[in-house]
């Protein structure tokens, strides 16, 4: 089998490939561009490996005038960078060593070694710069399958970095088959070993979850999580109920991690996931209003018109209720209206709290009367 795309063909690329293996090494592509390529899904990130030391890479590359930037030197990975493409070399290496979050690794001429060490069988598939495929492990088997299997023993890789438990549902939510559904043997070895996530940082774990939530559907995987234990002990107190009648109501629509992630509830959020600040801030504001009793235009006037579609499809699916026909057009008047009267209108007949009291009641009239009330109409009711 050979790759055949364009990424692969590209000038910039193929400079890189023949600076790498200029004085013989071996250069192959790997992991998620190999995989995407498989399966013709768009491809981003240009990972490789060599059997070459990282200091002769960038030698190599220096020899060449590539730019090399050792992003993560000691652990054997350099970056090259050639016409702005970043192409992340990395050499071959086997662990020693695995605490659960990082492993220490020693490098390796060996490519079946470096693939051993690899997390799912469809991540260790190589491909030569000519595009011909190298499969050392047999998953192009289970990548033509659409089937999310780990190499080896699923627990020992689980041990060696417990983040491997939730990257398993992620990528069964992007790349498993929803029909066939999920490896018992993974699942059973993801629920005996749930205590290993405690030690995982939030931020890995945050940016993990927020990528599954990211898929075309996660709710198959999510649920999964749940029978497995992993969704309790990743974020307390979180329910799955209400995210299956939200990716339907989102009807094609662009995903939104945060979005699903409100559905899911949970206490605090913020801290069991690392959010950012306006994040959080997003996630509060749409559990906020989709609790709330104010319409479709309300919520496009008062949070515009991203924040006020989340609550309004969040609180759709809270209630298991439908979306009225007209939501967007309500949304978009909402978000497009300016509220007329300014608070020196009202000067000097009302002061202080008197003042922003009757600010707000005009403004109350004027979302009442569906953005109508002019500025004098409504000046007019308060003198």
């Amino acid at each position: 089998m050979r790759l055949n795309q364009s990424w692969l063909k590209n000038p910039a690329t193929q400079a890189v490939c023949l600076a790498v293996a200029a004085d013989g090494a071996q250069v192959l592509f790997v992991g998620g561009c190999v995989r995407n390529a498989l399966l013709g899904e768009p491809v981003s990130d240009m990972d490789l490996a060599t059997d070459a030391l990282p200091e002769q890479v960038m030698e190599l590359a220096a020899r060449a005038g590539i730019k090399a930037v050792p992003t993560g030197i000691d652990h054997g990975t350099v970056t090259l960078v050639r016409n702005g493409i970043p192409h992340e070399i990395t050499t071959f290496r086997k662990d020693v060593a695995t605490d659960g979050r990082r492993a220490v690794v020693v490098f390796s001429k060996d490519i079946a070694e470096d693939a051993r060490r690899r997390d799912f069988t469809m991540n260790a598939i190589y491909a030569r710069p000519d595009g011909e495929v190298l499969d050392p492990l047999d998953g192009l088997a289970d990548l033509t399958r659409r089937r999310v299997r780990f190499i080896g023993k699923a627990e020992n890789r689980i041990r060696e970095d417990y983040l491997r438990s939730l990257r398993y549902f992620r990528f069964h939510a992007w790349f498993g088959d929803q029909v066939q559904g999920l490896d018992a043997d993974a699942l059973a070895a993801i629920a005996a070993n749930l205590d290993g996530l405690a030690a995982l940082s939030r931020e890995r774990v945050g940016a993990e979850f927020l990528k599954l939530l990211a898929a075309p559907d996660p709710a198959p995987a999510v649920a999964a999580m749940r029978q497995a234990g992993v969704l309790a002990s990743v974020i307390s107190g979180a329910d799955d109920r209400a995210l299956a009648p939200l990716i339907h109501l989102e009807a094609g629509r662009m995903p939104s991690g945060i979005r699903r992630l409100a559905a899911l509830g949970g206490e605090d959020l913020q801290t069991a996931l690392r959010l950012s600040k306006s994040e959080a801030s997003h996630l509060s504001a749409i559990r906020e209003a989709a609790t709330s009793t104010a319409g479709a235009s309300e919520l496009g006037y008062r949070m515009g018109e991203e924040k006020a579609l989340d609550a309004l499809l969040l609180r759709a699916a809270l209630l298991e209720q439908p979306l009225s026909a007209d939501f967007e057009t309500e949304i978009a008047l909402g978000a497009n209206a300016i509220f007329p009267v300014k608070a020196r209108d009202l000067l000097p007949d009302f002061k202080g709290p008197e003042l922003g009291a009757a600010l707000r009641g005009l403004e109350a009239d004027w979302i009442a009367s569906g953005f109508r009330l002019c500025r004098e109409q409504l000046l007019k009711s308060v003198r």
